[in-house]
């Protein structure tokens, strides 16, 4: 399975969000709250609440931040209520397009997402108008070092029920079918195995190239996105 510079794509990612620290901990602290809420505050009994945490780790979210979505989750004054949307339409030069949000009020969320998509090339599209272009799957990326056993770490993957690998110069892509996630990625850690993203993740089928000024504008209705508190994922089927 092509990665498709996903690897380049998480690194760049990464920085900009370091740049956006404030609001990644409120978005983080959303999807914790919603974890704990709907499974329980305890990760060992919660695998979902178990994922969002250690996505929050990755994401240097402090363990006081986590702790009090989780507290205010669980406790007694728990009132909010937060609901997933999923929107679907497409960007600049035919992109592909899913916009994964928590929000407690549909009627401010759903008119800013399509702004961001209209001020942008694209257009909102009706549910299920491109989901089919994608699958959900598991999907974790180790990074190629110095010290890396590129045999052990495919036939520990493989063993431990990974789907697909793909090896490139920078590491290694293991794609996982999701009920299957946590148990590919606890025994590669068992392991000794550290990755740099592993989350579960909608995974294009077919990729669309943009170039000039349609990549111009698609980036910056990404990020016209991504600045939208209620917004958590966004998942796209442009080659990198």
């Amino acid at each position: 399975m092509a990665g498709h510079s996903k690897w380049k794509n998480i690194q760049n990612r990464k920085g900009a969000q370091d740049a956006k620290r404030g609001k990644i901990f409120q978005k983080m602290s959303r999807e914790l709250f919603v974890a704990a809420k709907s499974g329980g505050g305890d990760p060992d009994m919660n695998p979902a609440l178990r994922l969002a945490i250690e996505k929050s780790k990755g994401f240097n979210v402090p363990n006081d931040v986590i702790k009090r979505a989780i507290d205010k989750a669980t406790g007694a004054g728990a009132d909010e209520n937060y609901e997933e949307v999923v929107y679907e339409g497409y960007g600049p030069g035919g992109v592909a397009v899913l916009v994964q949000c928590l929000t407690e009020n549909r009627n401010r969320t759903g008119p800013n997402i399509r702004v961001a998509f209209n001020k942008n090339g694209g257009s909102l599209g009706e549910s299920g108008s491109v989901g089919y272009l994608f699958n959900r799957k598991g999907r974790l990326f180790v990074e190629r070092t110095e010290e890396t056993d590129e045999d052990a770490i495919m036939l520990t993957a493989l063993e431990a029920g990974a789907e697909d690998i793909e090896s490139t110069e920078d590491g290694f892509e293991i794609i996982t079918e999701p009920s299957g996630f946590m148990e590919v990625k606890e025994v590669m850690e068992a392991e000794g195995i550290e990755f740099i993203s592993a989350e579960v993740e909608m995974i294009p089928t077919i990729y669309t190239e943009l170039q000039g000024d349609d990549a111009d504008q698609f980036e910056k209705m990404i990020d016209a996105l991504e600045d939208d508190d209620d917004v958590q994922n966004i998942y796209h089927n442009a080659s990198e």
